[in-house]
C-alpha cells in the first residue's frame, strides 16, 4: 500500500475517506466522526497525514501521523 495522506470529505449526505488524489472513496459512511476514525486508522498505519474537511469542502483539521517535516516548536 502506497503512503497516501486520507481526506475526509463531505459527499452529498454522507462523509467519504479519499486518498489524495484519488477520486474514488476508500469509505463512504454516515457521520463524519466515523469517517474520522476509519481515516486516522489508515494515516497512521501509513505514517502520513489526515486532512478533516468542513461540509463546505474546506480543511478545518490537519494531523499528521509520520515524520512531522515541520514539528512545533518549543
Amino acid at each position: 500500500m502506497s503512503k497516501k495522506n486520507q481526506h475526509v470529505v463531505p459527499r452529498g449526505n454522507d462523509w467519504a475517506v479519499q486518498g489524495a488524489g484519488n477520486e474514488k472513496a476508500i469509505r463512504i459512511v454516515s457521520t463524519q466522526a466515523e469517517a474520522i476514525k476509519i481515516a486516522k486508522e489508515i494515516a497512521i498505519n501509513q505514517r502520513s497525514e489526515m486532512f478533516i474537511h468542513r461540509s463546505n469542502g474546506q480543511i478545518r483539521e490537519r494531523n499528521t501521523y509520520g515524520k512531522d517535516n515541520f514539528p512545533p516548536k518549543g
